[in-house]
């Protein structure tokens, strides 16, 4: 998972900062529009621990703050839960020029009814989620407790909330009174996912159950038991980051993103930007990319580093296979290997014409109740892994162009 920092700007001009939480590899299977809670932000841990589990499942997710919180700009004082909703609709504008369109919509909180809302202008949406969500976005108003009547009367109060002082004016309470998200809902005709904790004391449960009752099928309910409204606990933000991108994938219409054909063993694609590179072996598919530092966006390993791992993972094989048939205690192996250029005259063994050739270190870790001799007995095995012969022999690779 790679994570990039964006800015796009709102209709009144003004910056957003955002975060793009993109999954290993340049083809998300989806992209999905992420809306914080009431005055939280992108960088809230359970926001991040979502969008990163959805990412880790291929799915990037663009998380951002709105207008007036966070790293954007403007005032929080004048915004209300109509410009939550602009701000979204603005933020599936960049993904569709950037990247591709969401087509799938994450909501927290307050920002749960404000996708609910913003699904019938975001026309590529295709499934929705809505975590500890109110009915009505008119439930925020209970946050301001006494100081409600401050507002209806002198125009505006500072609210504290959560420790933090806010801004808010008459036309925030005149605005999430005047929505009615029930109407939303019963013509949605989109996948709707609704998670909640039974035990939430911010947005009671009840909340879940006028969502579920006032939705269409496809619906589903989760129960986050034992987590809290925040989700502060990263185990139950995760498995809500987990859970919405397996049920999200049977939902979203269309082929995960194709792969390139062959009649071999392994093909190979890189882009025209670049050099994050895809590879298909047989059914797998890997991914490779360079260090950024050398103009990659370091989206996976290197070939250099592929090329370790498959001596590793031919040594650690190997072991299993031998240790198995000799029936030694063997639990685990563990491979360190290290890849550099260095100087013949440091070699004592080297023939070839050239002043520098490869080297490989190889460290083999075995864990397990082995005497000396199984343990040097294996070491003399790894040796004879299929692809360590094959690295130290000769290598014919004949290349041509394909018709």
């Amino acid at each position: 998972m790679k994570t990039k920092k964006v800015i796009f700007e709102n209709q009144n001009g003004q910056k957003l900062a955002a975060r793009l939480d993109m999954p290993i590899g340049r083809r998300a299977v989806a992209f999905a529009l992420f809306a914080h809670c009431f005055t939280c932000s992108k960088n809230l841990n359970a926001v991040t621990h979502i969008s990163r589990a959805m990412a880790s499942k291929g799915i990037a997710v663009l998380r951002f703050d709105f207008t007036g919180l966070g790293e954007s700009e403007g005032e929080f004082a004048d915004t209300n839960f109509s410009s939550n909703i602009q701000d979204l609709v603005d933020a599936a504008s960049y993904l569709k020029r950037e990247y591709r369109s969401p087509r799938i919509l994450v909501g927290h909180s307050l920002g749960g009814a404000a996708v609910i809302a913003a699904a019938r202008v975001i026309e590529s949406t295709e499934a929705i989620a809505t975590i500890g969500a109110p009915f009505q976005p008119a439930h925020v108003s209970h946050l301001f407790g006494e100081q409600t009547e401050e507002i209806k009367s002198r125009g505006e109060a500072k609210i504290d909330i959560g420790g933090r002082p806010f801004m808010v004016k008459r036309q925030f309470l005149e605005d999430v009174a005047a929505t009615n998200t029930e109407t939303y809902i019963g013509t949605l005709r989109k996948a709707l996912l609704i998670l909640h904790s039974p035990g939430d004391n911010i947005v009671g449960i009840e909340n879940a159950a006028k969502i579920y009752q006032a939705a269409r099928h496809p619906k589903s309910f989760i129960s986050l038991a034992g987590a809290d409204h925040l989700l502060t606990d990263r185990k139950d933000s995760a498995y809500v980051g987990e859970v919405i991108s397996t049920w999200a994938k049977r939902y979203i219409a269309g082929p995960e993103p194709t792969q390139p054909d062959t009649e071999r063993q392994v093909v190979v694609r890189t882009g025209a930007k670049g050099y994050t590179t895809d590879l298909k072996a047989g059914k797998h598919v890997l991914i490779a990319d360079e260090p950024e530092s050398v103009g990659g966006a370091d989206l996976g390993p290197t070939p250099y580093d592929l090329l370790l791992s498959s001596l590793g993972a031919c040594t650690g094989m190997t072991l299993r296979m031998y240790a198995d048939f000799k029936e030694y205690a063997l639990k685990e192996v563990v491979v360190h290997l290290d890849h550099e250029k260095v100087h013949k005259k440091d070699c004592e063994a080297c023939t070839e014409k050239g002043s520098k050739m490869d080297r490989i270190e190889r460290v083999v870790e075995l864990k397990g109740d082995l005497s000396d001799r199984q343990r040097q007995r294996l070491l003399e095995i790894a040796d004879k892994c299929p692809v360590h012969k094959t690295l130290d022999s000769k290598i014919r690779i004949e290349t041509r162009l394909r018709e």
